[in-house]
């Protein structure tokens, strides 16, 4: 009997309030899908981190003649057999080092015309022009600065360069893109709760006759309560499992179907379904413990049991 007075004044409150209602499901429904969307970019960007840190290299580029005539690094000239075979040996005496390839003057060019062969520069280019290189693997990307230190002004060689910090500078752009949405999704999400005292304290002002006689007959604060506070559960579930079908329906056709990205760009490794189907029950989880507790304080001050 209880539990069917409390469902029927759920059903009173959400058809009573209904415009409040429903701008409290949509704003739940937009900020949790902001949440979900954050922690997926967040997943993201730790994959491509994963993916793409394994992947770098570190370059050693070796001078050449051009090079000894334009270049301070350079100014002792061009790199010698013996040079190259010293700078060989020490590489792989290094811990750091997993694995050391060499590129030649002659590769350097068919690599630059296979990338750059349209540019106008590229018709200029001889291959005597182009640096011999080692290619470095390393066992940890972040020990850069070892080979660094090691090797930047030593004889023979015109720069060391790590391509970890081209991916640095995406990184930190893709971090703060998903800072600033994290910063709509927290703005999103004051209005809801916002919205979630509001509707509960009007709903409680239009019952308060009823609520009165409650108390006088004695009833307890939770049995007074619980009918508000399962309406601020129920229209924050509702906005909940939007947020759910919009996770899933963007991941579907951003990715997989529609814009297709994962055809489109195959070097990025997308996250999958399933980093998408463990947010789920966090954001329902979500959903519905922040409209509960919202209703839950803001009733303790307005209702006074």
């Amino acid at each position: 009997m209880r539990a069917q007075f409390v469902l029927s004044e759920i059903g009173v409150g959400l058809r009573r309030n209904l415009t409040m209602t429903f701008a409290v499901i949509v704003s739940v429904a937009l900020s949790l899908a902001l949440f979900g969307g954050s922690l997926l970019m967040s997943d993201q960007v730790s994959t491509m981190k994963g993916y793409w840190y394994d992947k770098v290299n570190v370059s050693i580029f070796l001078c050449n003649k051009h090079d000894a005539e334009s270049d301070a690094n350079c100014a002792k000239g061009a790199v010698t057999e013996d040079q190259k075979k010293q700078i060989l040996v020490d590489l792989k005496k290094m811990p750091v080092v997993e694995r050391v390839s060499y590129e030649s003057q002659d590769q350097a060019y068919k690599h630059y015309k296979e990338q750059f062969g349209n540019s106008p520069l590229a018709g200029s280019l001889t291959p005597d022009q182009m640096q011999e290189s080692y290619r470095i693997k390393l066992k940890d990307p972040q020990k850069y600065q070892v080979i660094a230190s090691a090797f930047n002004g030593r004889a023979g060689v015109q720069s060391v360069q790590d391509q970890k910090g081209i991916l640095d500078n995406l990184f930190q752009l893709l971090n703060l893109m998903n800072r600033a949405a994290l910063g709509v999704m927290a703005l999103m999400l004051l209005v809801a709760l916002l919205l979630i005292v509001n509707t509960v304290r009007v709903s409680a002002f239009s019952r308060r006759r009823e609520t009165g006689i409650m108390r006088l007959v004695g009833a307890s604060g939770f049995y007074i309560q619980a009918p508000f506070i399962a309406e601020a559960a129920v229209a924050g579930l509702i906005g909940g499992s939007l947020a759910c079908v919009f996770l899933v329906v963007g991941r579907y056709f951003t990715i997989d179907h529609g814009m297709a990205l994962s055809s489109k760009l195959t070097l990025i490794n997308f996250v999958g379904w399933d980093a998408v189907l463990t947010k789920l029950p966090l954001i329902l989880a979500t959903s519905v413990l922040m409209p509960s507790l919202a209703a839950f304080f803001a009733l303790r001050k307005y209702l006074k049991v």
